[in-house]
């Protein structure tokens, strides 16, 4: 794997090239940083790390940063290199089914800061992404899951059909590489889309963030509570079936859908692990959620329909309290 990455790159024709890496996979390339790459290390002190590192190799601003990882590499990686010497470029390997379909595409980077989610960060887009699914034969079925959750998500806001294949994905046995391929493609594709039409998040953009509100609050309460991690992909997860409770009662989505993604959380993703004890502190973390646009107001990507996406949506703490007693009920 070492070989094919540095063959990559060398179609760069850089002089200087600093690879940022995961820590857990052990890659023998040169120069480079290893990260411990969860959420408790995705913060500014490792960013510090990252420039501390391109300081003492003296990279000059035709450097090259490469980010080999999940996410979390991805996120961090790309905006240390956003952010030094005021930018220089960056190419993304996602080495997770996540990082193929959400974090290594888009240009999103960041870090969370005082226990919220991305809170600080910049949007630069990558020089390139590079997609190898060889990856995925390496990874357990719960890092599998943990993507599978925003190739589902992806499917909601734009394409009926293809949320339809994605359900059918789960009839056979365990979600492999080689199943997954055309999906990869397919998701990568839909959100280059989107994010084509509306790079700054000022419109458009914004349907990407179904799920997220409720989400990023259930992963953001874990952070705060130091608590064992809730991969991003199952809070997700969570977030999308409370907020298709959301969907159903203000837009008047067809209660199937909810069904249907209730049955699949309580089947390969078991339930959150939350009880109405949590409500304020959630609620606190959404009201504090960067994609809020006004003080006091939770901000909502919701459905009218599969692949109808609303934006701007909002819902009273009531609404939202009663979104989560369903949640963590099924």
């Amino acid at each position: 794997m070492n070989n094919t990455i540095t063959n990559y790159i060398a179609r760069y024709d850089r002089q200087e090239v600093y690879f940022v890496t995961d820590a857990a996979l052990h890659l023998n390339v040169q120069p480079r940083i290893d990260i411990v790459a969860d959420e408790q290390h995705k913060c500014l002190e490792t960013v510090q790390q990252i420039w501390d590192f391109l300081l003492s190799h003296h990279a000059t601003r035709k450097a090259l940063v490469v980010c080999v990882g999940g996410g979390v590499i991805s996120d961090l990686g790309g905006f240390a290199a956003a952010t030094y010497r005021r930018g220089i470029d960056y190419v993304n390997i996602p080495t997770t089914l996540l990082a193929m379909v959400d974090a290594a595409t888009g240009g999103k980077t960041g870090c969370n800061y005082q226990g919220l989610k991305n809170a600080i960060g910049v949007i630069c887009e990558p020089l390139d992404t590079i997609i190898m699914p060889q990856w995925l034969k390496t990874l357990p079925q719960q890092e599998i899951l943990n993507g599978y959750a925003e190739l589902i998500k992806t499917a909601l806001i734009t394409d009926a059909d293809e949320y339809i294949r994605l359900l059918q994905l789960l009839d056979g046995d365990d979600l492999d590489a080689d199943r997954l391929s055309s999906h990869i493609e397919w998701a990568v594709s839909a959100k280059k889309q989107i994010v084509s039409q509306d790079p700054n998040e000022q419109g458009r953009r914004k349907v990407l963030n179904f799920g997220h509100t409720i989400g990023h609050a259930l992963e953001s309460s874990r952070l705060t509570m130091h608590d064992a991690q809730l991969p991003h992909g199952y809070a997700v997860l969570y977030g999308m079936v409370a907020e298709l409770y959301l969907s159903v009662v203000k837009l008047g989505l067809d209660r199937e859908v909810l069904r249907q993604m209730s049955h699949v959380m309580v089947e390969y993703f078991g339930r959150p692990q939350c009880s109405c004890k949590d409500y304020d502190r959630l609620l606190r973390l959404m009201q504090d959620d960067k994609k809020n646009e006004q003080a006091g107001e939770i901000n909502f990507t919701l459905l009218r329909a599969v692949g109808d996406p609303v934006i701007n949506c909002t819902a009273t703490e009531e609404e939202i309290k009663e979104a989560l007693d369903y949640l963590f009920s099924i």
